[in-house]
């Protein structure tokens, strides 16, 4: 700097500089050295972070301060008084506000040049984000606290690739999936490319079984705040409102389980029960660390600065670490499957005619390989056969269907479901 001190936004990029004009033997193919390539980058990549809680704090400050400009986040939380021991972007006056659009207002004030743009509401609103929304990011990370929502980030950015005559992927029509996640002190980042790694649907098998009691422990002799909770939760809201499931995201529903859960501890002599062990509860939430979520987040914005600039061997394509005896982390490798649900090219589902629409649907509900949560079914050329609220035709064999002229022998079955952001498609022969 020829004796001129740099001014502090031009420290401030000093080493992603250094990084990017520089050669190096571990860049990926394709990679150039260039002294603007971070302000190049700056203003053409956008980026779209899902959460904006733990990780996604972290997220949004590591994105900015790497060089990113263009950054959208959506969260549908509002800030809670819990949050404010770990989710640093936030205050106490900011408490009850959405966590989107504080997270976004703290970034931009902060980092000069920063455009984060705050969206709140469910990423599977298609009225506030359809799939014109989507296809306008290069990169996807995803700072989430459950497999549904990532299940649906990884079906949408698998439905946007588009192939060429040769059946090669068109590149513009690539999306890269970064996931990050922890769980106290453990953490895991999953780079996904479409056409080159396992999706998240792939390596679905992979998950822990979820953490169930015995539900005579429950009901009967009751000895943790866990079993008055989940007391309160399968059994007493079944009871209360039958028509009704409990809506997870919902502050009254939580609410109420959480009076009936304390009532049931202070019958039993239980200590233990709050709100926010009961959200941690029916939610299968694990506490937060932060230093896991600043860990995580650090991983995430490194694999996503590799992926835009080729700078580096990006992640092939699976890190976890482990902080509770040290630090420890181990990289590994998931090939995709052929017969993958999502970024495998046929999904096959054969059933026979004798069977009711209610035992397909119950088929993709139970088998692991489909794991849906409450499908639509359409006729390719008649239209609905089930849609709540509008037509049920799940007592009828696909024999009747057909019958009645509301499918044909080379019809095509269109699925849709809440979990799965593409459609998926099955075909009636003759023979089966």
């Amino acid at each position: 700097y020829m004796g001129i001190e740099p001014s502090i936004e031009e420290q401030r990029w000093v080493d992603v500089d250094r990084l990017l004009s520089n050669p190096t033997a571990f860049a990926e193919e394709g990679f150039e050295a260039a002294s603007g390539m971070r302000e190049e980058l700056a203003n053409v990549m956008k980026v779209l972070v899902i959460g904006a809680g733990g990780l996604g704090c972290e997220l949004l400050k590591a994105l900015a301060l790497s060089g990113f400009r263009h950054i959208e986040v959506i969260d549908m939380d509002k800030i809670d008084v819990t949050n404010l021991n770990r989710q640093f972007l936030f205050r106490a006056k900011d408490v009850g506000r959405y966590k989107a659009d504080v997270a976004a207002e703290f970034v931009n004030r902060r980092v000069k040049g920063a455009q984060v743009v705050a969206h709140v509401g469910r990423i599977q609103d298609e009225t506030k984000f359809p799939r014109s929304f989507y296809s306008q990011f290069h990169l996807f990370i995803l700072g989430l606290d459950n497999v549904e929502a990532r299940r649906w980030m990884n079906s949408m950015a698998f439905s946007l690739v588009e192939y060429d005559s040769d059946g090669a992927i068109r590149p513009e029509t690539l999306r890269v999936v970064i996931d990050g996640g922890t769980e106290g002190l453990r953490g895991h980042v999953k780079v996904i490319i479409p056409g080159k790694t396992s999706c998240w649907e792939c390596d679905m098998d992979l998950l822990p079984p979820q953490t169930k009691f015995n539900i005579c422990t429950i009901a009967e002799t009751p000895r943790r705040a866990e079993h008055c909770i989940e007391y309160a939760y399968l059994i007493q809201w079944d009871k209360e409102f039958p028509d009704r499931k409990v809506d997870k995201d919902c502050y009254e529903d939580m609410q109420w389980i959480y009076q009936k859960a304390l009532q049931r501890a202070e019958l039993f002599g239980i200590d233990g029960v709050s709100y926010s062990k009961t959200v941690g509860v029916i939610k299968n939430i694990i506490p937060a660390v932060a230093s896991t979520n600043a860990m995580i987040a650090a991983f995430c914005v490194q694999e996503a600065v590799k992926v835009v600039s080729n700078c580096s061997i990006i992640l092939k394509n699976h890190v976890m670490i482990n902080l509770e005896a040290g630090v420890y982390s181990v990289k590994s490798t998931t090939d995709p499957k052929e017969d993958c649900l999502i970024c495998g090219r046929v999904t096959p589902l054969k059933v026979r005619k004798d069977m009711k629409l209610g035992e397909v649907v119950t088929l993709l509900k139970e088998d692991p390989k489909y794991g849906l949560a409450a499908p639509i079914v359409n006729s390719e050329s008649h239209g609905p056969l089930l849609m709540q609220g509008f037509c049920d035709f799940s007592d009828r064999t696909l024999e009747e269907i057909i019958a009645d002229g509301k499918l044909t022998h080379d019809d095509v079955l269109i699925i849709i479901d809440a979990r799965i952001a593409c459609l998926l498609y099955t075909s009636d022969s003759a023979d089966d």
